[in-house]
């Protein structure tokens, strides 16, 4: 049985800088607070706790004083800033780059015309689109789908941003939508803001899958971007199975029908892990 890893699979530029920034003040020996999961990989997050990471959130964030806290590739809204000031707290700010430039074209945006609808199209509640919601003091609205377009007033200027790893498709949709809804009168913008790093994941996915009598996608369940590309990878190979360890590999999936087995994972999967589960198919 042939196994392959996917070359393109694993942890993005953002994510690595993050991690990279954790090692460096671990091995250090300083105590290090990551506001959230540094990343949605529980097998990844395990590694760094037994470090010494130590994973807060907000609230636990207010009772903080005089430490470091690593703000991790998602990015956080003003008011995290300001609360690290207050509570004399040194930021180690890993805020992905792409992330970075994002919020502030939405926050000059919003300075510029505090009137108008700047929309997101984003998952609620995800880390990235509160820290993007936050630059506009709460007032963007933020969309999943194209049924949630419907609720926005199509009289007033509306500029449309995406959270950097949503899918192309579903932002031409909801663009699509928009357009067609317009009055007169009013203005529509949108700044494709998706990552290419992710969004050329799509196809190349798409072209290991195929390439594969059957696929391991390894990724955090909790991973957004975990979520699309493994739907991806299941459209174009049904034989395909979501892990988000070794431990959960079932060898009986491996039948005499199965001679090349694919290993492939999220923005949020590190490769030691696809390599572990590789090891496991060996042994079995």
């Amino acid at each position: 049985m042939k196994i392959e890893i996917d070359e393109g699979s694993g942890f993005c530029f953002g994510v690595t800088t993050a991690i990279k920034k954790a090692e460096e003040e671990l091995a250090g020996g300083n105590t290090l607070y990551c506001l959230g999961d540094i990343v949605h990989n529980g097998m990844e997050v395990e590694r760094l706790h037994a470090n010494g990471l130590i994973t807060i959130n907000h609230e636990e964030m207010r009772r903080l004083h005089d430490v470091k806290v690593l703000l991790r590739a998602h990015g956080e809204p003003p008011e995290t800033y300001e609360l690290a000031k207050q509570n004399n707290i040194e930021i180690i700010d890993a805020t992905c780059p792409v992330v970075l430039a994002l919020q502030r074209r939405i926050k000059r945006q919003y300075d510029t015309n505090p009137d108008a609808q700047i929309v997101i199209f984003g998952k609620r509640g995800h880390a990235e689109v509160l820290g993007l919601v936050g630059q506009t003091s709460s007032h963007a609205i933020v969309v999943e789908k194209v049924d949630d377009v419907k609720s926005l007033d199509f009289s007033r200027d509306i500029y449309l941003y995406s959270q950097t790893t949503k899918s192309l498709d579903g932002f031409h949709s909801v663009i699509e939508y928009i357009q067609e809804h317009m009055c007169e009168g009013a203005k529509f913008q949108s700044f494709d803001t998706i990552c290419r790093q992710v969004a050329n994941r799509m196809p190349n996915i798409a072209t290991f899958a195929s390439r594969h009598d059957l696929v391991l996608f390894v990724s955090g369940r909790k991973s957004s971007n975990g979520k699309v590309l493994f739907k991806e990878c299941h459209s174009v190979n049904p034989n395909s199975y979501q892990i988000e360890s070794a431990d959960e590999i079932d060898m009986a999936w491996f039948t005499d029908n199965v001679h090349t087995v694919g290993i492939c994972g999220a923005t949020s999967t590190p490769k030691w892990l696809m390599e572990q589960c590789k090891e496991r198919i060996e042994q079995g």
